[in-house]
């Protein structure tokens, strides 16, 4: 029994080894593919040599990319992760040691200051955590897998234009495995269009809480979060709400009606009777086609357009539910 063992070992490892043989050569042939895109978008042989050239095959970022928490975790334990009081408390001691800063930006561009803080302690733990993975390395592998092969190698022509411009500095590129950089874990394409030089030194820097709070702002203005206007509240569903309505994918919140529309599926003690009734939302139940045996009403959300901006940021119904229930439990706070 023990030589019969040993021989399947034996075997798994010689086949995972020719595998990860014949996936490295692959890799090579892609990068020579990719040499050809990158010289078609205008970027120099000379940026290519010093950024892909040495490229890796990064086997765990495949691994990572199908394993994210949003596929598996239900939704009450995924907030509950990310929205400690630990974290508030963090949170609330960077906004004393930044309050000059964090206070002007918020004024300057509407957009409040505990959704900042909620955003950078979800994403990095307030800075404390940006990722060690190399980027270009990520994306190359990204690019070079199939499951989103074209929004990855777009990211990946952007990184490298940006490097190109003297943008963003090729040697600092350390982040997400997901090619994400920064205290607030802007990918190549967010930094590209809206991240700014916000104490004017020539240098966009997003591991400086100066850039890096000023271009979140940015960003967010941008894609049109509204201050003071709600995000979601949580809801209990009658049984006769039909399935159309309830929302399962990030990609888009389908099926909105006004506010009183809802109203004969919403149980009596859940229903938001305080908020403006002509208000456009959707109704979100997360777990659903996620978490087996989940049950398909519980929990359920009303959700507005402030969530669908956090969408745009991060295109997770969980990962939306926890920034702003971090932000209300910052409101009580600072």
């Amino acid at each position: 029994m023990k030589k019969n063992n040993l021989l399947i070992i034996t075997i798994f490892l010689f086949l995972t080894a020719n595998s990860y043989s014949d996936i490295n050569s692959d890799f090579e042939k892609w990068k020579t593919n990719f040499k050809k895109v990158a010289l078609s978008n205008n970027i120099s042989e000379q940026t290519y040599n010093l950024t892909i050239k040495d490229t890796k095959y990064l086997p765990n970022v495949i691994k990572y990319d199908r394993f994210q928490p949003e596929f598996y975790e239900d939704t009450k334990t995924y907030i509950q992760k990310r929205t400690s009081d630990k974290k508030v408390k963090s949170g609330k001691t960077l906004f004393e040691k930044n309050i000059d800063l964090i206070s002007k930006v918020e004024k300057e561009f509407k957009v409040e200051k505990e959704l900042m803080l909620a955003l950078m302690g979800i994403e990095t733990n307030f800075g404390t955590y940006v990722g060690k993975m190399d980027i270009l390395s990520s994306l190359a592998t990204l690019s070079f897998d199939k499951r989103r092969s074209e929004f990855f190698t777009d990211e990946l022509i952007t990184l490298l234009k940006l490097i190109e411009s003297n943008k963003v500095d090729y040697k600092s590129l350390y982040g997400s495995w997901a090619g994400a950089f920064g205290f607030f874990q802007f990918m190549p394409s967010t930094i590209n269009n809206y991240a700014i030089d916000y104490n004017n030194d020539q240098n966009v820097n997003l591991k400086n809480n100066i850039d890096a709070f000023a271009s979140a702002a940015n960003y967010l203005s941008k894609i049109g979060w509204k201050k003071n206007e709600p995000c979601y509240q949580k809801i209990e569903l009658k049984d006769n709400i039909p399935t159309k309505y309830l929302n399962t994918s990030a990609r888009k919140i389908k099926n909105k009606k006004k506010l009183k529309s809802f109203k004969k599926y919403i149980k009596q003690d859940f229903y938001p009777f305080e908020l403006n009734q002509n208000t456009l939302v959707g109704i979100i139940t997360p777990d659903k086609d996620i978490v087996d045996n989940a049950e398909i009403l519980k929990p359920a959300y009303i959700v507005f357009d402030n969530y669908e901006v956090i969408l745009k940021w991060n295109r997770s119904l969980r990962f939306g539910l926890a920034v702003c229930t971090l932000k209300d439990k910052f409101k009580n706070e600072l």
